[in-house]
């Protein structure tokens, strides 16, 4: 696969390169704040960067007729509205997490919303200092399964690469969801299964990741 990353340099992108290259896959395109490097045509564009540069990786995409796999969090209407767009010319996959685990834990903590109907329920998560957006991307996918208005706690601690709970109660007792990313490489590697689904799939659309890892469409 012949791939670009934008926001290479940053730490998701950094973790993205080190593991495509362990697969065996050709970077051709980098780009971010300052330099952009092309030595090919790439077939698949990956953006974990910021929401800033959805205009510019749309741009890139359109260019090369890339597919694009995007997990920038913190993305508004405006840059939601350019991704699907594009979607209409090539293959998307947007995410607010790539870890099989996350997509797991939603599927799990939406069915115990539907029983637990009475039960009180917030979310708390926690990251690394640098993290701008607050709640995470990953608690809001949380929040939207749970489908409830609830309180949404964000810490930003250290080096934490990314820490969900969710908290269910009643009176005399607890049921705690939990998931811990202990790297980055979880989410390097669902990116990779995305470009590689994409790369087959071969028509524009929007994709769904949970979907693509469990089933279903």
């Amino acid at each position: 696969m012949r791939y670009g990353v934008v926001g290479f340099s940053g730490r998701m992108g950094r973790e993205i390169i080190e593991t495509f290259k362990e697969k065996g896959h050709e970077l051709v395109y980098m780009l971010d704040i300052e330099n952009e490097f092309a030595d090919g045509e790439p077939q698949v564009i990956l953006d974990f960067s910021r929401p800033e540069a959805v205009g510019k990786t749309v741009e890139v995409c359109r260019k090369y007729k890339a597919a694009l796999v995007i997990g920038t969090t913190g993305l508004g209407e405006k840059e939601l509205e350019m991704i699907r767009e594009l979607s209409r010319e090539v293959p998307v996959i947007q995410s607010y997490n790539f870890s099989v685990g996350v997509h797991a834990m939603r599927k799990i903590v939406k069915l115990l919303s539907d029983i637990l109907k009475d039960w009180d329920v917030e979310i708390v998560e926690a990251h690394h200092r640098f993290k701008r957006d607050a709640p995470s991307g990953t608690a809001i996918l949380l929040k939207e399964a749970i489908d409830r208005e609830i309180p949404v706690h964000s810490l930003r601690v250290g080096g934490i690469p990314g820490d969900h709970l969710v908290i269910f109660g009643d009176v005399g007792e607890v049921l705690e969801i939990k998931h811990r990313a202990l790297s980055r490489k979880t989410f390097a590697l669902g990116a990779l299964k995305a470009a590689e689904f994409l790369l087959n799939v071969g028509k524009p659309g929007m994709y769904d990741f949970e979907k693509i890892i469990f089933g279903g469409g």
